[in-house]
């Protein structure tokens, strides 16, 4: 087998910000893998709060690149690399690499039926909350948003969204920003704002009072469970699991997370990186088994792939397997 692997950059539209951090590009490694004259592709963000940057995934990929080489199996390689964006890159480029391999798609090979999914649209940070009722109201053609708060001003920046956009749903990801006080303190305001949803409110290691809490809300784990080794902890905690791609390492551990998570009674929801359609694609695939969709990445850059994933406003298109799959 052949094997390659790059960093590539992706501008976006506008910088994009979140509690602590802020991006203007999006970062990635690309695998390539081929064999018999066919072509694999798969793609890796990271995951910036585990240290994780497109170097350190290389310098993995490097490590395990002869592996991969010999022909590695996509179960060989959940103990070859530990979850994270290096895994998940080479596991999605072997899935697709599988797919064109076989003739078969990537809906054959995992007896999933695929139908169009509507996304979530994210509403970054800005510096008030009217700049984020703006955007919020500009995003009018998307039923969901999706709200990025801090510590600062969280109700009076979702008051002025509510007002802006009174039919839209909204879900909330604070990214670890929270006190448990202040979660308890909000909590109210935002049953009165008919949020559906509240993302990571408590940093991650450090959430242990959410066991026993009776939210009136959905919360959701994102940080605080990567993988199916952190579902037991995270279950007793959240109602909902946030799957990401480069969290789990790949599609194939994002699969056993959605059935483990499933059978404990949790709620589902996929999220992104901000990657392109190369991400995207599998995660789409996941999307079809989940409560909440988050796989805008392409809509907040200014370029994608050329025949990537179809977005016609909030809805995604079932992708062409030439593309991916």
């Amino acid at each position: 087998m052949k094997f390659c692997a790059h960093i590539e950059e992706w501008d976006l539209k506008q910088p994009f910000r979140i509690s602590g951090q802020e991006w203007r590009s999006s970062r990635s490694v690309v695998i390539q893998v081929e064999a018999d004259g066919f072509y694999g592709r798969g793609e890796g963000q990271g995951v910036f709060y585990t240290g994780e940057t497109v170097e350190s995934m290389m310098a993995q990929i490097h490590e395990v690149a002869d592996s991969v080489r010999q022909g590695i199996s996509r179960e060989d390689l959940l103990q070859l690399l530990p979850s994270g964006g290096a895994r998940n890159a080479i596991d999605c480029a072997l899935w697709d690499l599988e797919a064109k391999q076989s003739g078969k798609s990537i809906w054959e090979l995992t007896g999933i039926e695929p139908k169009p999914v509507t996304t979530v649209f994210t509403i970054g940070l800005e510096d008030t909350p009217e700049e984020m009722a703006a955007n919020a109201k500009a995003a009018g053609r998307y039923p969901v948003l999706k709200i990025k708060l801090s510590d600062d001003r969280p109700v009076e920046r979702l008051q002025a969204i509510r007002a802006a956009r009174p039919d839209a749903k909204l879900v909330v990801d604070a990214n670890q920003a929270w006190s448990f006080d202040r979660l308890q303190e909000v909590l109210p305001h935002f049953v009165t704002l008919d949020i559906s949803m509240l993302e990571q409110p408590l940093p991650r290691g450090d959430d242990a009072q959410l066991e026993g809490f009776d939210s009136p809300i959905i919360l959701a784990a994102d940080e605080s469970c990567l993988d199916t080794s952190e579902l037991d902890l995270a279950s007793s905690r959240y109602d909902m699991i946030n799957i990401k791609l480069d969290k789990t390492g790949g599609l194939t551990e994002a699969l056993r997370l959605v059935y483990a998570a499933k059978e404990k009674g949790c709620q589902l929801m996929v999220g992104n990186m901000v990657g392109t359609s190369i991400s995207m694609a599998p995660s789409f695939v996941i999307a079809q088994l989940c409560d909440f969709v988050d796989i805008d990445g392409p809509l907040l850059l200014k370029n994608d792939h050329l025949g990537g994933l179809e977005y016609r406003d909030a809805q995604v298109q079932v992708f062409d397997s030439s593309f991916w799959g």
